[in-house]
């Protein structure tokens, strides 16, 4: 049906829509205290980036991409996440040039072909921030208090940090054959996808999130007991910072995150008591992916948080979320002589920043008076044909519940001057 929306989307509705600015501009504000600037990317990719830079073994390259081809029958891919494509950028515009670190932050829409469930969508909207050239495990843990800090700033409540470090490749090779001789005897009891990843990435295996395969792998061996000297002194220092900067986490040796590129450090951010989709967020290191994408070596860290999710989590917490939009004026009208007038009214007090609104479906006084009741708006202008000929409007003061009739000469400079030393006020 032409009339429906595809399964696993969302209208945002007008109603709707002062929630995600206001979390917009929590996030924008917060990212800017930590020094990042804004990057936009392409909503299409070539899918070949996707594949190196997400991991061919990873369930979004397996099964949840929206792939196609264009008229030049090039395969392209729809962003399922934000940091391949920004390393793609980071490359192909050369921001390695600029000063290092660099860092920087996205928001916008992704896709993945999933189980649509609440906070869990097809297209869903991310906030994430990428750090490029740094190695210092400083930044791991000023990652993870930016992060609790944007929450923080949106009143969120009861989140833990859980953190593990995932090595580096060396640690992995001597994990993968600890695993893989841990597994031996369970493959065949494993759902299909993980008998597939037992030879080309068993830790992806630790990730199913089928239950009979998390129940097989809850006592495997961990990264953890693996770790090189180099991640294991990189992970200790982390845990020092952030005890430091008095973040409390704690340790899960099984979170792996869902992307094969991660390094190190990795994090995720769960809400508890919101049900089985906890997590609102999560990162880590990835000192290998620019290289992967055909740089040169070089580190990087980020994390992204998912907006439907956060503000789900909001809504179960009860958190009040204030409305951005400011209403201003509306003018009743009552015939064709009094809406000409208010026509070049309503153009002056825009200009002078003021939202005015007024009737165009020729509604009666009653009906015109609930509409501005019904949109809050502080001052409302009364204009018909007795006012017009008299040359003045009825101003009323819909907090104070007072009305005065005003010349309409002076009409417009008295509302910006009361309106906007009010708000000088608030």
């Amino acid at each position: 049906m032409l009339t429906t929306k595809p399964r696993g989307t969302n209208d945002i509705l007008p109603e709707e829509v002062y929630k995600w600015q206001y979390l917009e501009d929590v996030v924008r504000k917060v990212a800017n205290l930590y020094g990042y600037k804004e990057i936009r990317t392409p909503v299409f990719e070539h899918t070949e980036l996707f594949r190196r830079g997400v991991g061919e073994t990873t369930d979004i390259v397996e099964k949840e991409m929206y792939t196609f081809q264009d008229k030049s029958e090039r395969s392209l891919t729809l962003r399922p996440e934000g940091t391949a494509s920004t390393v793609r950028a980071f490359l192909e515009d050369k921001l390695y040039a600029k000063h290092l670190p660099v860092k920087l932050y996205y928001m916008g829409a992704m896709f993945r072909y999933d189980r649509p469930q609440a906070g869990r969508y097809r297209q869903f909207h991310q906030f994430g921030v990428e750090v490029f050239g740094a190695i210092d495990p400083s930044l791991d843990a000023e990652i993870i208090a930016m992060a609790m800090d944007i929450y923080d700033h949106l009143g969120l409540e009861n989140l833990e940090v859980e953190l593990n470090s995932v090595g580096c490749p060396h640690c992995r090779n001597s994990h993968r054959e600890v695993l893989q001789e841990y597994l031996k005897e369970k493959v065949q009891d494993l759902c299909g996808t993980c008998q597939g990843r037992f030879n080309k990435n068993p830790l992806r295996i630790l990730d199913c999130k089928n239950g009979r395969c998390r129940d097989l792998v809850a006592d495997a061996p961990t990264i953890g007991d693996m770790l090189c000297d180099e991640c294991n002194k990189h992970f200790q220092k982390v845990k020092e910072y952030l005890d430091e900067m008095k973040i409390p986490y704690k340790l899960n040796p099984g979170l792996v995150r869902g992307l094969d590129y991660y390094t190190k450090t990795a994090f995720e951010i769960v809400a508890r008591g919101i049900g089985a989709q906890g997590s609102i967020g999560g990162g880590g290191r990835y000192d290998n992916l620019i290289e992967d994408c055909g740089g040169s070596s070089m580190p990087g860290i980020g994390f992204a948080l998912g907006l439907e999710r956060v503000l789900l989590t909001m809504e179960q917490q009860k958190v009040l979320i204030p409305r951005l939009e400011q209403m201003g004026v509306f003018i009743v009208t009552l015939g064709e002589a009094a809406q000409k007038v208010a026509a070049s009214m309503a153009q002056k007090l825009r200009k002078d920043g003021i939202t005015v609104e007024f009737d165009y479906m020729g509604r009666s006084l009653k009906a015109q008076l609930k509409s501005a009741n019904r949109g809050n708006f502080p001052y409302v202008v009364i204009l018909g044909e007795e006012e017009i000929k008299k040359g003045v409007a009825i101003l009323r003061k819909m907090e104070e519940s007072s009305q005065e009739e005003v010349a309409l000469q002076d009409i417009v400079s008295l509302i910006v001057k009361e309106y906007k030393g009010g708000k000088n006020n608030e």
